[in-house]
């Protein structure tokens, strides 16, 4: 079927897909907070919000540093668009990245990046300071903190409304358990990717966390320390963006290239495949009534972990039909050669 025709099959009805995963709209806009609005200031914080930026995309804190962006830390006018302060509180200034010129450098220095499109994570996060033990509601003051670190780490987040049953359920051993099964439970009506579960203590007048995050059947680990709240929430955020990225991030000429097959498609699943696949140049070859074959750029590893995100199924090998060897035409004419086979498999 030619390509054009998907659009108009009308056997196919729309329907509610089950992914979650959200594009981010303000991914190359970076606030960062200053004293005052001097010049030297100005130039200080636009070092800040490059190098912010380029871990937002990569999630490698020590790729703003390397040789390849040399030129662009010396200059990063040139790939901003524009840039003004913001009132706060706490006053920063605000700069516009230009997402072309800003994907173009990056990848010209050789490095990974990671799209738009990323999982949203339902954060469950207790704090325990001297004023007692609290889980952190959607809707009260203390969730600012998470959501301004959220948004400057490049992260969907939400939370929790924080009613006496979750309160119940997000006990600091829950939290810090490996098992997730209680707070898989009690996530369900959130509709999120991927769990972030966070124990945050107040001790001498610092703050420091541990943390678990759940995408699929991995789970990643880790410890974070601040000054304050704030502190500690972007030090946790900045390293759940370090852990997620490598799972998505493609790089440029590494991966190689292969055909990628979709099963069950229609028309609101057709735009919601193209977002998934855009961080990997995914490109439709053809349709077959309700199939779809792509050519993309990426590791096999990080389509699925990509795929996973709209929960779609692999398809098994051994569901596979084989493809039928070609026979020389009675005439002895060579056979018409078949289509090159995707390499992966998968189905709504």
């Amino acid at each position: 079927m030619r390509l054009c025709k998907f659009f108009f099959v009308g056997c196919l009805s729309l329907v509610s897909l089950a992914s979650h995963a959200e594009t981010l709209n303000g991914l190359y806009q970076v606030l960062e907070p200053v004293s005052s609005q001097a010049p030297e200031e100005r130039a200080q914080a636009t070092q800040r919000a490059l190098e912010t930026l380029i871990i937002r995309l990569t999630g490698d804190a020590k790729a703003a540093q390397g040789p390849g962006l040399a030129a662009i830390r010396k200059d990063p006018q040139q790939i901003i668009s524009q840039y003004g302060y913001d009132a706060g509180p706490p006053e920063s200034l605000q700069v516009d990245f230009d997402p072309v010129s800003t994907d173009r450098a990056l990848r010209e220095a050789g490095l990974a990046l990671w799209g738009s499109n990323r999982p949203v994570i339902l954060g469950w996060w207790l704090n325990d300071s001297t004023e007692g033990s609290s889980l952190v509601g959607d809707g009260q003051a203390s969730a600012e903190p998470l959501r301004r670190a959220a948004q400057h780490r490049g992260l969907p987040l939400r939370l929790p409304l924080g009613d006496l049953d979750e309160q119940i359920v997000a006990s600091a051993p829950n939290l810090e358990s490996p098992d997730a099964t209680p707070l898989r439970a009690a996530s369900e009506r959130y509709g999120a990717d991927a769990l972030l579960a966070v124990h945050a203590r107040e001790e001498s007048g610092q703050w420091q966390a541990k943390w678990r995050l759940w995408l699929g059947d991995k789970s990643e680990q880790g410890t974070a320390q601040g000054a304050d709240a704030t502190a500690l929430a972007d030090a946790v955020l900045l390293a759940v963006t370090e852990r997620l990225a490598p799972r998505f991030a493609v790089k440029p000429g590494v991966s190689g290239e292969q055909l990628l097959e979709v099963q069950d498609m229609n028309l609101e699943r057709y735009a919601a495949l193209g977002r998934l696949l855009e961080p990997f140049g995914g490109r439709p070859l053809r349709v077959d009534g309700s199939r779809i074959v792509y050519r993309v750029n990426g590791s096999a590893d990080q389509l699925r972990t990509q795929l996973s995100l709209a929960k779609l199924q692999e398809v098994p090998a051994d569901e596979v039909a084989p493809v039928p060897a070609q026979q020389p035409a009675m005439d002895g004419t060579p056979p018409v050669l078949a289509e090159p086979q995707p390499q992966l498999r998968f189905r709504w």
